[in-house]
């Protein structure tokens, strides 16, 4: 049998068909199954080909995985040519001119679905804001450049009107006054000068000189006798 019986699907994307083969018409024997496609009922063309001890088989187009009894083929990267009909057959080696073959399922491909991803919008530049954001700051800018105007103004004339509203004579310039000098008057009294005396000393009494005398005294000599 090979299923699904029907597959619809976009360009661009993948197709998958199983085929299961029963066991008892190949038991003890080597075979290889092929994958078939029929184009408004032409003759049948041979797309693929796998044998029972390859476990799977890859081309740019098809991926053939062996999972007996069942058999998996992929069609990678559909496009709209690949509609039609598919089946698979098997092939024993002992009867080679003997094909099992499987029922028919179609697959359909459509257009592939256009991309709403917006690539077709203009792409902002980096570091370039658009024109609206550049309008609204400018925008902000002379708002409040306004206000601060509004501020500085409504100050200005609060100050001269407090200034207005001040009576004349606040108003008026002080007359300034000479200044005043001070002058210093001393009290001359009586300056008493005291002087300081002195404690006269006594003298201090020197010591006498005072000689003393010592007296030597010589040992006497005992006469010298002439020697005979």
């Amino acid at each position: 049998t090979f299923l699904p019986a029907m597959l619809t699907l976009p360009a661009g994307g993948s197709a998958t068909f199983f085929c299961n083969i029963s066991m008892e018409n190949v038991s003890g024997l080597e075979y290889s199954l092929n994958w078939y496609k029929e184009t408004n009922h032409s003759q049948p063309q041979k797309i693929a080909e796998i044998s029972r001890n390859n476990p799977q088989t890859k081309t740019e187009k098809y991926l053939l995985t062996n999972y007996t009894p069942a058999f998996k083929i992929e069609i990678l990267n559909l496009h709209q040519n690949d509609s039609g009909s598919y089946y698979c057959g098997l092939i024993a080696f002992l009867q080679p001119n003997k094909v099992i073959e499987s029922n028919r399922s179609h697959l359909v491909v459509t257009a592939a679905p256009e991309k709403t991803n917006g690539t077709d919008e203009p792409q902002i530049e980096e570091g370039n804001p658009p024109e609206h954001i550049k309008a609204v700051l400018v925008g902000i800018l002379l708002l409040v450049g306004a206000v601060v105007l509004l501020i500085f103004g409504y100050l200005t004339v609060t100050y001269r009107r407090g200034d207005a509203q001040k009576p004349p004579s606040e108003n008026a310039p002080t007359e300034e006054k000479p200044p005043e000098v001070s002058v210093s008057t001393v009290d001359y009294g009586v300056l008493e000068f005291q002087w300081d005396q002195r404690t006269q000393m006594p003298p201090e009494k020197q010591p006498a000189d005072q000689t003393e005398y010592a007296t030597i005294i010589f040992p006497e000599e005992k006469p010298v006798t002439p020697e005979r």
